[in-house]
């Protein structure tokens, strides 16, 4: 069973939750929510015929090294022409560079299908858009008109070097230095690992953002600047770094993660990007993208794993479900009560957690109008919920997903497997969910002294209020469930943020991951109550799309059988701190 591109579902997220026609109206923008189905359905298209057709033969062939260079499964470069001939690569790119200059919002979902039809390949233009919208925000016109039309029209693509072998996760402890030539470029000098799409066969060039130290740069994060050091110069000729290996992984096998070496003959060509010394800040602006984008990866990975587990469902027979006619046989599994958890379990928190995606890229879309830093300061506060909360919901997803096929989930031949796999490392790059946990309550919780989380708390209350009035037998209890929800996050909140507030920040971060767990069950479960009451009202004016009650169910699932957790993580992030003082005793011998 292939992926197909749930284009329905992902419009109506986009209107009905994320608000596309107040993103549309606040760019002043021709586009209709019909033009953007349209373009949906021409992604979905495309994924289905070209993409994910690719996905099993990339996962089988891996990207071997020879003498330096890689080469891509059987297929990869003619797709990725299709692709980049499309315009696809600059959907939401400048006009001003060959982009099309949509919203975010909607290359949001443009991202999901890719990434739900072949997860390996859609990295390359993931890191290509990080690149574009870094250089764009922080290059000089000479590199921007030296390197954004190529990376916008998809000729060339772009990475972003960060990590080092000795650093990590710790930006603090980089090694690789830079120096000046005296003509306005840079040599740089040093080892990257773990660059994703590092060399390939796909484009003849390759555009790598590189963190690296100038001499006497002040010590830490300060003294990081960022450069543009392309593979081929200028001139044509090579520049002076290569592909010293490729990462043997557990999952991706289609997408090169690659060791960089600069400077074997004396040193790289790069040019700066930004200022001396703020190449963090720069480099951000890439990674927040990269954020938001892992997120929908995981999104995407969800939905394609939920997607086989149904089909496999609908056609395995076993056993007698209850009330099953008598002498007909066995049963379709999905017939079975706990089968229908899993998918229910499945399909729901793919549901809330594209709800969140979306509403991070709108958020961001917002913040280039009228409504500016409110805006951005929501986009920051969603992006860590949206990255950890989602990845973390591709890995239980794709886990039963395994489960639903039983043995044959074991068995790669099934293709369960390859997305469990695959979806392993999304907590873990760009940021683990570790870091984003932090990331939330130290740093975004307090924005604005706390009144942007409290804007956002109110906003979930008032869907759940809305719920209550709405009327409709097929909520059930969705609308106690999650008032309850959201008042454990608010209480939570006013705890992390006491903390925090009276220099206890070890109390708030020792209860950092539950709480964004807990944030990503109330802000899910507000996105499909939100899109439930748009159903609702659509069956109330007479419409007959059975999705509609399919939405309604799908919110009384999660609100009563998953956002249930939310007081018992209320209490482990009120409570749990204290494992920190005894976590020595406990973990030695």
């Amino acid at each position: 069973m292939s992926y197909r591109a749930p284009v329905a579902e992902l419009a109506f997220t986009l209107r009905h939750v994320a608000g596309l026609e107040a993103v549309l109206a606040a760019r002043q923008s021709d586009l209709t929510p019909e033009d953007a189905r349209a373009v949906l359905e021409e992604a979905g298209r495309l994924a289905g015929s070209v993409l994910a057709p690719l996905n099993r033969v990339g996962d089988r062939h891996g990207t071997p090294l020879n003498d330096g260079a890689v080469t891509t499964p059987p297929g990869w470069r003619e797709a990725y022409r299709t692709f980049a001939e499309g315009g696809w690569n600059g959907l939401s790119a400048p006009e001003s560079h060959g982009g099309q200059g949509l919203p975010l919002l909607l290359n949001a979902a443009c991202t999901e299908i890719w990434n739900g039809a072949n997860l390996a390949f859609s990295l390359c233009p993931l890191l290509t858009a990080g690149g574009i919208e870094a250089l764009e925000k922080h290059g000089s016109e000479e590199l921007k008109a030296a390197y954004l039309d190529k990376l916008v029209s998809g000729e060339w693509t772009a990475t972003m070097n960060l990590t080092e072998p000795q650093a990590g996760s710790d930006l603090a402890l980089l090694r690789t230095r830079a120096e000046p030539n005296g003509d306005g470029s840079y040599r740089i000098t040093g080892a990257k690992i773990y660059i994703t799409y590092g060399e390939h066969d796909l484009t003849d060039n390759i555009v790598h953002l590189v963190l690296a130290r100038l001499k006497d740069a002040p010590a830490g994060t300060r003294g990081i600047s960022l450069f543009l050091v392309p593979k081929v110069l200028p001139d044509g000729s090579h520049n002076d770094l290569r592909c010293s290996g490729i990462e043997h992984k557990l999952g991706i096998h289609a997408s090169p993660t690659c060791s960089m070496a600069f400077g074997d003959r004396g040193g790289a060509t790069g040019w700066l990007i930004g200022e001396e010394n703020r190449g963090l800040a720069c480099m951000f602006t890439m990674m927040n993208n990269a954020r938001l984008n892992v997120g929908l990866q995981g999104v995407a990975v969800a939905e394609a794993a939920t997607q086989r587990a149904l089909a496999y469902a609908q056609d395995r027979r076993q056993g007698k479900a209850p009330g099953a006619e008598a002498g007909g046989g066995a049963s379709p599994i999905i017939e079975h009560s706990d089968v229908q958890r899993m998918l229910l379990t499945m399909k729901a928190t793919t549901a809330a957690a594209r709800g969140i995606c979306y509403l991070t890229a709108a958020a961001l879309d917002a913040a280039r109008g009228p409504e500016g830093q409110a805006a951005l300061d929501r986009a920051s506060l969603l992006t860590p919920v949206a990255k950890a909360f989602s990845t973390d919901i591709a890995n239980e997803a794709t886990s039963l997903g395994v489960q639903v096929h039983g043995g044959m989930g074991f068995v790669e031949e099934a293709g369960a497997a390859q997305y469990m796999r695959d979806a392993r490392i999304l907590a873990i790059y760009e940021g683990t969910n570790g870091i984003q946990a932090l990331d939330l309550v130290g740093r975004k919780l307090p924005l604005n002294g706390g009144a942007t989380v409290r804007a956002q708390i109110a906003a979930m209350r008032e869907v759940a209020e809305s719920v209550l009035k709405d009327g409709h037998p097929g909520f059930g209890h969705t609308a106690a469930r999650l008032r309850a929800a959201i008042e454990s996050l608010d209480r939570a909140t006013s705890f992390a943020l006491r903390a925090l507030g009276s220099n206890r920040p070890e109390e708030a971060l020792a209860g950092a991951t539950p709480y964004l767990r807990l944030f990503g069950l109330a802000q899910g479960g507000a996105c499909l109550a939100k899109a439930a009451l748009a159903a609702s009202a659509a069956l109330r004016a007479g419409e007959t799309d059975p999705a509609h009650a399919g939405r309604i169910a799908l919110a009384r699932f999660f609100a009563e059988n998953l956002a249930t957790a939310a007081g018992g993580l209320e209490q482990t992030v009120l409570d749990g701190g204290g494992f920190v003082q005894d976590a020595k005793l406990a973990l030695a011998g």
